[in-house]
């Protein structure tokens, strides 16, 4: 009898899950079925649409430089090994490092450990609708964080084709950490100090000191990126 009640079970318990998905539209947390879910979206957009691309709009802004900065060489064509130029590799790889940090955070503290959302402290992760708008922003914060490492990849492919400059992988590896610390410090002093639009640990009795903490993590960064850039660019072969 305990076998036929545990089989019923399961099967009641999949007819109750196929219920919730198919015909309960707000009891399914899908963006295109959940009107709720879609006005709360909304909602946070028009309550916090300067704050949420704030840090969006001065990455955007350092990416479009670097990017200049990068492609003004490409017209460069006579090749002089006394002269050529690092720049390139480094734009470059502070593009990728930011792209790249910006995905280690999300991961990391988003997903894996779900530290925090993106508007988690305007929006608390307390019910499964405020979840599911963190979620939709945490989704455009990685589509801007994917964007980014998509034009370095492409940009590290372009420079491969200019003359005048110099690809030593210390460059890049050094561009790889100091754009990851550059991401760190702008995102945390812009949306955990300034706009206080989420703290890296929500939950804690400290939550500044996690916040200064995601900083004093990007300085670190920051420095030991510029110490192998110097490295690379006083020695001849790396």
């Amino acid at each position: 009898m305990k076998t036929i009640y545990s089989i019923i079970q399961i099967h009641l318990n999949t007819i109750l899950l196929i219920i919730f998905l198919f015909f309960t539209t707000s009891s399914y947390s899908c963006i295109n079925c959940n009107k709720n879910l879609q006005e709360a979206v909304i909602k946070s957009y028009y309550d916090h649409t300067f704050l949420i691309f704030s840090a969006f709009i001065i990455l955007t802004a350092l990416l479009l430089f670097l990017t200049y900065c990068v492609l003004k060489y490409r017209n460069i064509a006579n090749y002089n090994s006394a002269q050529a130029s690092p720049a390139p590799m480094i734009c470059t790889a502070l593009i990728l490092g930011i792209g790249l940090g910006g995905f280690a955070d999300g991961i990391i503290f988003h997903q894996i450990l779900q530290w925090h959302g993106m508007l988690s402290h305007t929006t608390p992760l307390n019910s499964v609708l405020n979840k599911s708008v963190n979620m939709f922003w945490d989704g455009i914060f990685h589509l801007f964080t994917f964007l980014t490492v998509v034009l370095g990849i492409y940009l590290l492919w372009k420079i491969q084709h200019f003359m005048n400059i110099t690809t030593k992988g210390g460059l890049l590896f050094g561009g790889l950490l100091a754009g990851w610390g550059i991401f760190n410090l702008i995102e945390g002093l812009i949306n955990h100090h300034i706009l206080k639009l989420h703290y890296v640990r929500e939950i804690s009795s400290q939550p500044e000191s996690w916040n200064i903490g995601f900083l004093g993590f990007g300085l670190v960064l920051l420095i030991i990126g510029s110490l192998f850039i110097l490295k690379a660019k006083t020695r001849n072969t790396y």
